[in-house]
């Protein structure tokens, strides 16, 4: 006869889980602490806090909440209509006037908001701090593919004709907008880089992994066209400047990316180019669906890019009908044998 083991169970075990009562500051706080801890950039623990804070403001003015525990699913589904129909765009912003801009914000905007909340949510309930993950079953909002966030060549070819290239400011744009267009760096990786991350015999850029979005380091070709331009304005940087940095202001200091963004916008405009959002990462669309368009493979694409997942990489690849219907006649196998055929 086999005796069965029985479960010994202690009062411990058998007791109740306590959840500490975190206020909706003390939870911020212990996420922002253990998520520097983890190693996460300074702009992304400032997007938690600002975030949060406009979550937080809202909450105060709609409910008497004090503690983390007392969120519910039905709070944030309230919170995200409110952004969409009600909050008015860069309402308490120091240099726009918000009475001017409108009222409900992007499905973009919104769902940033959300995936950040949630990320925030998800560590406290990794962390065992909270009993219920109140945002576990709210969806972001659905979002349409624009298939027009890329420029046409003509676009592309009227934007770069824009910048005065005997104007070092000019020719430092152009140079940029080239690289972006040429090798689909986001914009941080490009107005980091150094002449020492550049190897001209081979023509490959290093991006550091500190430089990198998902902190991997990667190799990136480029033209010998963006070689040569990077080999002018790094010879213009040395005779006026002590820096290896590539990208500066006339005077010398590093770029914004907020500034380098406005000139972007400023180069379509002046080239009649209308675009609802021109920054440099409609040039990263353009380059990836460009490459994809004239035969690179998805996977050269993807380890280029720097994307950790193909289907991240697939928004940036979309066509349009004009395109669909070109690939369509040019790869039918029924229009290749009507034409053997005639």
């Amino acid at each position: 006869m086999v005796l069965k083991k029985r479960r010994r169970v202690t009062s411990v075990t058998s007791e109740k889980r306590e959840y500490p009562k975190l206020t909706l500051q003390e939870a911020v706080d212990f996420v922002i602490s253990g998520k520097r801890a983890e190693g996460l950039r300074d702009r992304t623990l400032r997007d938690y806090v600002k975030m949060w804070r406009y979550f937080t403001d809202w909450l105060v003015e709609n409910y008497e909440v004090d503690y983390i525990s007392d969120l519910t699913p039905e709070v944030f589904r309230n919170y995200i209509n409110y952004m969409k129909y009600d909050k008015k765009k860069y309402d308490g912003h120091a240099f726009i006037d918000s009475e001017k801009q409108g009222v409900g914000l992007s499905d973009t905007t919104i769902n940033i908001n959300i995936r950040t909340i949630r990320s925030l949510l998800n560590f406290l309930d990794r962390e065992g701090l909270i009993e219920v993950n109140p945002v576990a079953n709210v969806k972001p909002i659905r979002q349409d593919i624009d298939m027009a966030d890329a420029f046409t060549d003509d676009e592309l070819k009227a934007i770069l004709a824009q910048p005065n290239k005997r104007d070092y400011v000019g020719f430092r744009d152009f140079v940029g907008m080239n690289l972006l267009s040429d090798c689909g760096c986001r914009i941080q990786e490009l107005l980091s880089l150094r002449a020492t991350d550049i190897d001209f015999k081979t023509r490959f850029i290093t991006i550091a992994s500190e430089k990198s979005k998902n902190r991997h380091q990667r190799i990136v070709p480029m033209s010998t066209h963006v070689s040569k331009l990077l080999l002018q304005l790094i010879g213009e940087n040395q005779e006026h400047f002590k820096t290896d940095r590539i990208f500066l202001s006339s005077y010398g200091e590093p770029l914004g990316a907020n500034h380098f963004n406005k000139r972007l916008k400023y180069y379509a405009d002046k080239a009649g180019v209308d675009k609802p959002k021109v920054t440099a990462h409609i040039y990263r669309h353009t380059w990836a669906k460009s490459m994809i368009l004239n035969g690179c493979d998805p996977f050269t694409l993807q380890k280029i890019g720097g994307w950790a997942d193909i289907r991240t990489m697939r928004r940036y690849i979309q066509m349009d009908l004009r395109e669909m219907r070109e690939s369509h006649d040019n790869y039918s196998p029924v229009m290749r044998f009507g034409r053997k055929r005639l």
